[in-house]
């Protein structure tokens, strides 16, 4: 698919077809092109979790229900009642979540190339290791769709990030930043048309000054 037409169609697609499947090949290739995406200084401080075990993927649900973090039980199974219903996420026969090593770049930027004597996590304007992780997911995202897959982000509450750690026994230097759940969609679900919801763009691009519209 040409990369225009690739940006275009792209969007997120929470039902699919529980029948089919993502081969390993696929598997392989979304996984490979993850970690083509951009890392700052090369750190390739991110980590996936591959869930496609039946068992396993109802204990991700489980937890992605609890969306506050404080549900009670009934509250959770209501709510999973409810996203079962409309067939949202659970039919998804593959989830890839991906995790951010923040200790990488630490280390990474006190080397003697970097010009840093420390690992002070206070001259990052923001969470670079965060960042990377979701340029690693859109990566995926993208080779998704162009390989006949759709895909949906999904994420946790911090309060459920604990027990999803302890779940999947994940070592606690990593941070579950957010997953992707893949699989070929649902045909029965048609595309949604958010064109009346878009912002236009010269209403978020700004030139020179903050109060300059940009040049067009």
């Amino acid at each position: 698919m040409e990369f225009d037409q690739l940006v275009r169609r792209r969007r997120m697609v929470r039902r699919y077809d529980p029948n089919r499947p993502v081969p390993q090949p696929l598997v392989d290739k979304l996984l490979g092109h993850a970690v083509r995406a951009p890392s700052g200084g090369f750190s390739q401080g991110w980590e996936f979790l591959v869930i496609r075990k039946a068992e396993d993927l109802e204990s991700l649900w489980k937890l992605s229900w609890n969306t506050r973090g404080d549900s009670t039980a009934t509250e959770a199974q209501r709510r999973s009642e409810a996203y079962r219903a409309r067939g949202f996420w659970v039919t998804a026969p593959l989830v890839i979540w991906a995790l951010s090593d923040r200790d990488r770049y630490l280390d990474r930027y006190a080397q003697g190339d970097k010009g840093w004597t420390d690992r002070s996590e206070s001259r990052w304007p923001a969470a670079y290791w965060d960042m990377d992780a979701g340029a690693a997911t859109l990566m995926m995202h993208l080779t998704a769709l162009n390989e006949g897959l759709a895909s949906c982000y999904i994420g946790l509450s911090p309060k459920t990030i604990p027990e999803f750690k302890d779940t999947f026994g994940i070592p606690d230097r990593l941070h579950p930043v957010v997953g992707l759940t893949i699989g070929y969609a649902d045909e029965d679900e048609p595309p949604r048309d958010l064109s009346d919801r878009r912002r236009p763009l010269g209403d978020m691009v700004h030139e020179g000054r903050w109060s300059d519209p940009a040049t067009r």
